[in-house]
């Protein structure tokens, strides 16, 4: 008679990661490239450690509160099913915590876009000992890391318990306030790990060929989402950009100040299938101020076009008026029989790439933290070189294809005028106004 085996910490975690799992430093840095398993690693030591120590609480924290549910909540989930002790474990999503039933420690799920609730944090048992930040490099200022730092986790902590800040992300741009915080000068505080698919014990075959033809097609983007080195900012075709949590609702009001009027919201679709993804982007553009918000996406493979118009639908722009891609006609004709009554197609023509490109320059970006995909396109999208390393007219051909959705949308700006609807316009001699007409205008 056999007996089923308990199955080995070591095969459920991993290699690649035992210095990042045994640090005690005050600061636990990882930044690494897609598919590298940084934040499933980090969710299981974050568990196990939890139940080690009694006393211990953790908080984990993002820019934005609502983006919890379909990543941290999600993987530290994963890591309590793999681990083998969901009975232990009890999960609620309102609020969104969990506690260990046991002890009644406690995992808590905080946003930088509430910083009072943010700084106020405190546990009912024990010490709120451990911080952990996922896609660190959304949070933009300095200033709101350091707000987070002083106040959690804060005070002394009993032996055996430590205090510890760890920060996940994807090294998008050597520019960012990470790097000069964490990795240009040695700090004993500090222990930083880089991490790469390679590390990745648990991919197949087909994850590999998507780095392989990256590194190909797209050696710059590989550096990063491969290899997890820094970003280099140097040949980017959209430089004025930046990540900033806002209300869509809210685009264009300030205090008192309501100047919606200012913008016209545009929405682009590019047609993928197998190994590029249907890319569709949501934006308010301003071309008064020369600004243009970033607010929704969609970027997903094997979308069928139903699949595209009811994504669209759930979103709530299925009355919007959308510009797709020209070269897609019968996608195009086939959404509008499925509901997106108002897709139109995209206008191509000589230099329309570079034209649109240079029209976009002229506006500063501002994209929301949810926009992932945008942040990872506009991070990499780089002019293309020849081989002696001279920078060419043109763009890199890959890893664009929110970029050209968004080049789609903008072409919706063409004739838009605002017009301050507080000012008001007088008529042209000899001409009619509505107010000439009893019981208002009906034509």
């Amino acid at each position: 008679m056999t007996t089923s085996s308990k199955p080995r910490l070591s095969d459920i975690v991993g290699g690649g990661y035992g210095s990042f799992w045994h640090s005690r430093a005050r600061y636990r840095v990882l930044k690494g490239g897609k598919g590298s398993k940084k934040s499933t690693t980090t969710a299981l030591n974050l568990i196990l450690r939890l139940m080690q120590y009694p006393g211990s609480n953790l908080l984990v924290v993002r820019q934005v509160m609502d983006t919890h549910r379909s990543s941290t909540f999600a993987q530290l989930s994963w890591a309590i099913g793999r681990l083998g002790v969901a009975s232990l474990w009890k999960r609620t999503v309102s609020p969104m915590e969990m506690t260990y039933l046991p002890t009644g420690q406690k995992i808590l799920f905080r946003g930088f876009d509430d910083v009072l609730k943010l700084a106020s944090t405190t546990v009912d048992k024990g010490f709120l000992c451990w911080v952990w930040i996922e896609e660190a490099y959304e949070i933009e200022q300095e200033a709101d890391f350091e707000k987070l730092d002083l106040s959690v986790p804060r005070g002394q902590v009993p032996e055996p318990l430590f205090k510890q800040t760890t920060l996940t992300f994807n090294p998008w741009s050597e520019t960012h306030w990470l790097k000069a915080r964490f990795f240009d000068r040695p700090d004993d505080q500090v222990d930083t790990f880089t991490t790469t698919y390679l590390d990745n014990e648990f991919l197949d075959d087909t994850d590999r060929a998507v780095f392989s033809r990256m590194e190909k097609e797209n050696p710059r983007r590989y550096q990063v989402a491969g290899l997890g080195n820094w970003g280099v900012a140097e040949g980017l075709v959209y430089e004025r950009w930046k990540v900033e949590n806002f209300d869509p609702a809210c685009i264009g009001m300030t205090g008192d100040k309501d100047e919606r009027w200012k913008y016209r919201h545009i929405f682009g679709l590019d047609y993928g299938y197998t190994n590029d993804p249907t890319a569709f982007v949501a934006a308010a553009a301003n071309p008064i101020d020369k600004r243009l918000y970033i607010y929704d996406e969609i970027y997903e493979t094997r979308l069928l076009n139903s699949n595209i118009a009811k994504r669209v639908m759930d979103k709530g722009y299925g009355k919007e008026r959308i510009i797709a891609d020209c070269a897609e006609p019968k996608s195009n004709e086939d959404l509008r029989r499925l509901g997106l009554s108002r897709v139109m197609p995209s206008a191509k023509g000589k230099d329309s790439i570079l034209n649109g490109i240079a029209a976009l320059q002229d506006y500063e970006m501002i994209v929301h933290p949810r926009c992932k995909n945008a942040i990872t396109e506009l991070s990499s999208y780089c002019w293309d070189k020849d081989k002696a390393g001279n920078t060419l007219n043109r763009p890199v051909d890959t890893s664009n294809h929110l970029m050209d959705a968004l080049r789609y949308a903008f072409q919706d700006m063409k004739h838009f005028v605002p017009s301050d609807p507080s000012i008001k316009r007088r008529t042209p001699r000899g001409m009619l106004s509505t107010e000439d007409f009893q019981g208002g205008w009906t034509g």
